[in-house]
């Protein structure tokens, strides 16, 4: 994030009380991102579909660049290759995002909409660290309007159907609230290493459900994803910022656990009855 002290405008140093401010500032802009995640607030003009649609959307472009270059990582968490990312792969991806621009999504089925809006969130949020490279976090591209925004969240990236729309836009105003899936915490990604997996492949409509169920196995049973250590359960930060989405309280968060729970941590939540902490990770999810 950008440095806020005043040294970057003022060579004298500035009286105690303005420090004292700008210390406070300071300290809201690095709490924001968890203390104010944005709540699931429908977007009613993107509830338009048609269930007798039958066209499918091409991801083959985005596809590819997945299968290049995110890359496997010993600690479970996938990594992403942006410093080998060559002027091919950019015009492929600036390519892919122009096409999805063009395509009437209002007049999709619901399963092709839900993989459009995933797959354009990826791959918008690749494309903003790319523009931004080298970084070490997300958090630091300050491209969001506003005093207290942090990152590229809140940024107009994007044109679809004639209006403009952010990461924000699409995941809280669209894919949350007109889905009401909590999965979609599992495939929309932040490009952090605390984040769930991005994907080596494009998500499909064909085989939607699968690959969420998939990727919330995959999260849950991670370290960084649930852990009980001592009889005391630690979370990611993902199930107490969007709690509302899993269920609204600890026993909720625990219950949704312990649907996708593999058996070691399925026996380890046996007697488990509240959240004891959470973390995140905020490093770029790069090699």
């Amino acid at each position: 994030m950008n440095d806020p002290s005043p040294s970057r405008m003022h060579r004298r140093a500035a009286p105690r009380h303005v420090a004292g401010i700008l210390g406070l500032v300071g300290a809201l802009l690095v709490a924001l991102p968890s203390a104010a995640a944005p709540k699931a607030e429908l977007w009613e003009r993107w509830t338009a579909h048609d269930p007798a649609a039958t066209r499918t959307v091409d991801h083959g472009l985005w596809d590819a660049f997945l299968r290049t270059h995110v890359r496997a990582h010993p600690s479970g968490v996938n990594r992403v290759a942006y410093g080998e990312v060559d002027a091919r792969s950019r015009a492929s991806l600036d390519r892919y995002l122009r096409d999805l621009a063009a395509i009437p999504v209002s007049a999709l089925a619901r399963p092709e909409q839900k993989a459009f809006w995933i797959n354009l969130y990826n791959a918008l949020t690749v494309r903003v660290v790319l523009d931004h490279f080298p970084v070490a976090s997300i958090r630091d591209i300050d491209i969001s309007p506003g005093l207290f925004s942090s990152g590229p969240w809140g940024a107009k990236l994007i044109e679809i159907e004639g209006e403009q729309l952010g990461l924000d836009d699409i995941e809280h105003r669209i894919l949350r609230p007109i889905w009401r899936d909590a999965r979609v915490h599992y495939a929309v990604n932040c490009a952090s290493i605390g984040c769930p997996n991005l994907r080596g492949h494009a998500y499909a409509a064909a085989d939607l459900d699968a690959a969420l169920d998939a990727a919330a196995r995959d999260f849950v049973n991670h370290p960084r994803g649930a852990r009980v250590e001592r009889g005391r359960l630690r979370v990611s930060s993902i199930y107490v910022w969007f709690v509302e989405d899993f269920g609204g309280d600890d026993a909720g968060v625990i219950a949704h656990l312990r649907r996708h729970a593999e058996p070691a941590l399925a026996d380890a939540l046996v007697g488990v009855a509240h959240v004891d902490g959470d973390d995140y990770d905020w490093s770029l999810n790069a090699p």
